[in-house]
């Protein structure tokens, strides 16, 4: 409960302040939340507005968790956290606390596009204090349980991390509606999504930034290049805590109906699906990989959405097997510098398999590899790994050096490298295999499948067949 009220007292601070006109001061002020300095992106500054300080909405929902609801219409402002409301509206000194309406110093403005709120007024609803050193311009947010402001250095840590012992970020990446985040140990995310405007929040606990290949600001702020996304207005990221360290990476989407995400951690890498509905969807666009010289990788996991494929001897649909195996697969191949990496899905969704051809046709891929599992359930006995290509042979080629690692990897009965007639390896028009892991109507099949250590077997034995057959070391 104090983290959180130490959360929604930041957030509140960073609400109160910004600049109006010409009673507005722009300050570099720093804000520390119990002896802790607090990492504020490069578009935020601290404000000063009739000597109150001011500061962004959004700051406050993302900082401090609180839940946020803005009205465009009546320029309200509705900020909840558990049993407490509070109600502002723009160029309105009264505001409503619970049922009772109160008088604010300063009301909330919109000052460049950006809607501010008195930061003490906030914080003290929500149980907090709040304590201004003029001279060094620094804005202290204190729990109501700490007796005095804590004689810490701005800029220095109060805390004992070691930071030998923090994971770092080395990559940040976002394509195909999917957030890619390499990091060189483990840091368990905690994600939330926020309304007005949506968006889906990533913190990384213990985490500071490696070298990235990405520019980062003097403030330790950066984003990426998400022009060709209509439904993400921006991927921002930032050291949110120095001390101890916290990485923080907020997608904010645009004219959304509705945002569904799942994550995968493997390996290095946390991988988060965004299902997004909305206004501007459209099919996922594919930058343009023609003249990048590298070779271009589609992996397909059979079924999803509404198609489960067939069901295993446990009554679990094929589709989650499928992409199980696939996002590993990706997780590999996104470390390979020579190869450009697609997928056909990437979370619980229905490409139809025209769909599928289409898109590999069109990014004249050099490599289409389909993941499926098998079923004879008046065979149950039935057992074993198969793989099918379709008459050229090229396919033949990549069928039968994928194969022989699959086989060795999964340990079950070899049934073949065969020719077969299936639509995603007769339509496409490069080499193109259909793998067929393992039987889910097998009890053991089925149990090697499900294995998180037989599926990382299996994906770095696809993964390496495709790099022997593309010539890549």
């Amino acid at each position: 409960m104090k983290k959180t009220i130490l959360l929604l007292f930041l957030s509140l601070f960073f609400l109160v302040v910004l600049p109006h006109q010409g009673n507005a001061a722009a300050s570099t002020s720093k804000i520390f939340l119990d002896g802790e300095e607090l990492i504020l992106p490069s578009d935020v500054q601290v404000t000063i507005v009739n000597k109150n300080v001011m500061i962004p909405i959004r700051v406050v929902a993302e900082n401090l968790k609180f839940k946020v609801d803005w009205n465009q219409n009546t320029r309200n402002v509705k900020i909840q956290q558990n049993d407490k409301t509070i109600s502002l509206t723009v160029d309105q000194k009264q505001a409503m606390v619970a049922d009772k309406q109160v008088t604010l110093n300063t009301a909330p403005l919109i000052l460049n596009n950006t809607t501010v709120v008195p930061i003490r007024f906030v914080s003290e609803q929500m149980g907090l204090n709040v304590k201004w050193n003029n001279k060094e311009k620094i804005v202290y947010l204190i729990n109501t349980d700490t007796s005095k402001v804590p004689n810490v250095e701005p800029g220095n840590g109060s805390g004992n991390g070691n930071p030998a012992a923090l994971t770092r970020v080395t990559d940040i990446q976002f394509a195909n509606n999917q957030l890619v985040v390499s990091m060189d140990g483990e840091s368990k995310p905690v994600m939330t999504t926020l309304k007005n405007p949506d968006r889906l929040v990533v913190d990384l606990p213990g985490a500071v930034f490696g070298d990235l290949p990405q520019p980062l600001n003097q403030n330790m702020n950066g984003k990426l290049d998400v022009d060709a996304y209509p439904n993400v207005t921006e991927v921002r990221y930032s050291l949110f805590k120095q001390d101890p360290g916290q990485v923080r990476i907020v997608v904010e989407l645009n004219q959304v109906k509705d945002v569904q995400y799942s994550q995968n951690l493997i390996a290095d890498k946390l991988i988060i699906d965004l299902n997004v509905t909305g206004d501007n969807v459209a099919t996922v666009p594919v930058t343009p990989v023609g003249d990048s010289g590298r070779k271009v990788v589609v992996i397909d996991p059979g079924h999803g959405g509404k198609d489960p494929g067939t069901t295993s001897i446990t009554n679990k649909p094929e589709k989650e097997y499928n992409l199980a195996l696939a996002l590993k697969v990706q997780a590999l191949l996104l470390n390979e510098p020579d190869i450009e990496l697609v997928m056909t899905r990437d979370g619980d969704t229905y490409p139809t398999r025209p769909e599928r051809v289409r898109l590999a046709n069109q990014l004249n891929a050099d490599v289409f590899v389909s993941i499926h599992g098998n079923n004879v359930e008046s065979s149950p006995q039935a057992t074993g790994t198969e793989t099918f290509y379709y008459q050229r042979s090229s396919s033949k080629e990549l069928a039968n050096i994928i194969h022989q690692r699959l086989v060795k990897a999964m340990g079950l009965k070899d049934r073949g490298v065969k020719n077969g007639n299936l639509e995603v390896i007769r339509d496409t028009t490069m080499a193109a295999v259909l793998l067929e892991v393992g039987f889910l109507s097998n009890v053991i099949d089925e149990e090697l499948m499900s294995s998180d250590v037989v599926q990382m077997k299996a994906a770095q034995a696809i993964a390496d067949g495709i790099k022997e057959y593309l010539g890549i070391n």
